[in-house]
């Protein structure tokens, strides 16, 4: 079991959720934190893929059953013993896993991502872990290049993410927003569009053409607005998961042209690895604002309100002042 010093971990909303007890299952003392980014301090007698000093990252996943049907197939994240980075159970103590809100952290190698980034962009590579992989996994599975057309809804941490991994894939990207501000920010991420999806005329120039739409929206809504956009065979994918269920769609808009509402969650270790390596050949990075470990509360609350571009990390080395 490799030790890892970590240098910063980032700030997912789901953290908030989980502290907050908004999702089932949360216990406490609560250590959150599952986007790292650290070097490795010290490694056990059996680990042979990592050394002391390697720089690294541990994402969403730290175990699984390793024999069912998804293990066997490489996607890990699928298993139904998947042990979660935090709040998951364990035979160690506490019973339950704790997370990269830490000074340090014990992981499985086999869990253990390499990071080829630069590491001047250490903090700016932890979001990658969960916001990056969230989005590229669903962008890899509906085979998104050149010639497709992607959508991405939400300009947030995730969707951020989703616009700039499209857009390097080669697709024709559109974003989709309720916030005229927001426009320019999404052009500059690499958007192709920006569309304001509050404005009826505006969606109406985009019905039926997009092969993939993303929803990273992390609050309830109407979903039919974005159904009607999709091409015959297209498909809206769910990667933010609201506090309360989105209203029930108008099945007429999925049956007329055989289009599908579909969820995607975190990818395997294999694809973390993939994305990592996509991210750093084409220098993708998260954009965000360090904090100290002191600003985590202040932090959260400015979440709630969408107050940050677009991820916040914390410098880990803070909590030991």
């Amino acid at each position: 079991m490799p030790l890892y010093s970590i240098a910063v971990n980032d700030i997912c909303h789901s953290d908030i959720h989980q502290v907050r007890s908004e999702w089932d299952g949360t216990q406490y003392p609560c250590v959150p934190g599952h986007e790292i980014v650290g070097r490795v301090t010290e490694v056990g007698k059996h680990v042979s893929k990592f050394h002391v000093g390697d720089l690294v990252g541990v994402g969403c996943i730290v175990d699984s059953c390793r024999h069912c049907t998804d293990c066997e197939e490489g996607l890990e994240n699928y298993c139904d013993n998947m042990v979660g980075t935090y709040n998951f159970p364990t035979p160690d103590a506490p019973g339950y896993t704790l997370g990269g809100y830490s000074q340090h952290i014990v992981v499985d190698e086999n869990y253990v991502l390499r990071i080829k980034h630069d590491e001047q962009q250490l903090a700016a590579v932890a979001p990658l872990l969960c916001a990056g992989i969230t989005t590229y996994s669903p962008l890899r599975h509906w085979n998104i290049g050149k010639g497709k057309k992607v959508g991405v809804v939400g300009i947030g941490g995730l969707g951020h993410m989703g616009i700039k991994l499209a857009h390097a894939m080669g697709a024709y990207v559109v974003a989709f927003t309720t916030s005229e501000s927001k426009k320019q920010e999404a052009l500059s991420l690499g958007a192709d569009e920006v569309v304001i999806s509050k404005d009826a005329t505006a969606m109406a120039v985009h019905q039926k053409s997009f092969d993939l739409i993303i929803n990273t929206v992390a609050a309830s809504h109407n979903l039919d607005p974005f159904l009607t956009l999709l091409k015959r065979d297209g498909t809206l994918t769910l990667v933010g998961v609201p506090e309360t269920p989105h209203q029930s769609p108008n099945v007429f808009n999925l049956v007329g042209k055989r289009r599908s509402i579909a969820g995607s969650m975190i990818g395997s270790i294999a694809e973390t690895q993939e994305m990592l390596d996509f991210c750093a050949e084409h220098n993708i990075v998260a954009d965000i604002e360090l904090i100290r470990a002191d600003e985590i509360n202040t932090a959260y609350e400015r979440m709630l309100k969408g107050d940050v571009k677009y991820r916040f990390v914390i410098d880990s080395q803070t909590l030991k002042d």
